[in-house]
């Protein structure tokens, strides 16, 4: 199915792109959450007269990613938990847990924005990647200690 892309994407593309999708993504996604519209004569002119509109929506979301980068970085993201004598921890730490303590912090992070590169699985420093928005990652610091 043909659309045009009423916001940015990741993995899809930008706005204003006509992409193909399937028919269940577009109908039981993108269409309910705004996101797209079919690519047909009518809804192309309707997106002529809304693409400014959405550009300055864009610049909002981006505006709203560079600030909460920011505020990541004045944290310091630490968790305690119970390891062995190898430093092993009683299984690991997951992207639910990074977004708890982040929501803790008053950041508002969605689970597809946090790539965590390895398993975090010990004690110690690991690293983890925060993509807010198509073009703007930033790797984080996980200081990890024993209870």
């Amino acid at each position: 199915m043909k659309i045009i892309l009423t916001t940015n994407i990741k993995k899809l593309g930008k706005i204003g792109d006509k992409v193909s999708v399937k028919p269940g993504y577009a109908r039981n996604f993108l269409f309910p959450n705004n996101m797209a519209l079919r690519d047909n004569q009518k809804n192309t002119e309707y997106y002529d007269t809304i693409k400014d509109e959405m550009k300055k929506n864009e610049e909002v979301k981006l505006n709203d990613a560079k600030k909460m980068i920011d505020e990541i970085k004045k944290l310091k993201i630490v968790f305690k938990k119970e390891a062995d004598e190898k430093d092993q921890l009683y299984g690991s730490i997951s992207k639910k847990e990074i977004i708890d303590y982040l929501l803790e912090n008053n950041l508002k992070v969605k689970s597809d924005d946090i790539i965590l590169k390895n398993q975090i699985k010990s004690i110690g420093e690991h690293f983890i990647e925060i993509n807010p928005y198509e073009g703007i990652s930033e790797e984080f610091k996980v200081i990890v200690n024993k209870n």
